[in-house]
């Protein structure tokens, strides 16, 4: 089966301008940290940056290639549907791995997890999740427990956290279903760290100090 991953980029963010190429202290932008641990994965044929700017191409790493996509997929309107559509028009793969640059830190053999399951354990698709075993509410009530006997958050149920990281699914799945996670998907769960995501400012001053101190130690 051939593996395709891509990123898609988009240069001008509305909460974080310019994030997705932003510098950490070191120097290196957002967007390598995810395409350095993609090009390390075995399993992935080719990798793809999916950008409507061509400045873009001054931030990829040896391995990557660039596609220019219709600036039409950088509005408010675009979904992320939208987005798949376009470059599985584009670029064709028995199965597609759809990363973002917002959630830098996950570790690159998730990625290859996630690969295998679709690729050989049945599952039609697979993401990266964070799990979550906290005593949650919502609209003023507990969403995942009895209040008047409150659990061990070891015993809650689980609740899972999409993590950005990695959307892997069949092309039949999203033809069929117009969605990136199917009927039988795959959870990957990931470490509070990995789970790391980019949406505010703060996001990425928090994400500076975890790649300083404890990502770049791993490289």
């Amino acid at each position: 089966m051939k593996v395709v991953a891509f990123v898609p980029i988009k240069m001008n963010n509305e909460r974080v301008p310019g994030k997705n190429t932003k510098r950490f202290d070191d120097g290196t932008p957002l967007i390598q940290c995810i395409l350095k641990s993609l090009v390390q994965v075995p399993e992935i044929d080719d990798i793809y940056v999916y950008c409507s700017n061509e400045k873009i191409k001054d931030y990829l790493i040896d391995g990557v290639k660039y596609l220019k996509r219709s600036e039409k997929l950088d509005t408010a309107e675009a979904t992320s549907q939208d987005i798949i559509q376009s470059f599985m028009k584009e670029v064709d793969a028995d199965v597609y791995l759809l990363s973002h640059a917002t959630s830098p830190f996950v570790k690159k053999d998730k990625f290859s997890i996630c690969i295998n399951k679709v690729v050989n354990e049945g599952y039609d698709s697979a993401f990266t999740a964070e799990k979550l075993q906290n005593l949650l509410w919502s609209e003023n009530k507990p969403l995942n427990f009895d209040a008047e006997n409150i659990p061990r958050t070891q015993d809650l149920v689980p609740i899972y956290n999409e993590v950005s990281a990695a959307y892997v699914f069949k092309k039949e799945t999203f033809e069929t279903l117009h969605r990136r996670i199917g009927v039988n998907p795959y959870i990957c769960e990931v470490s509070p760290v990995e789970a790391t995501d980019i949406d505010y400012p703060e996001d990425f001053e928090i994400a500076n100090v975890l790649y300083m101190n404890i990502y770049k130690k791993g490289e």
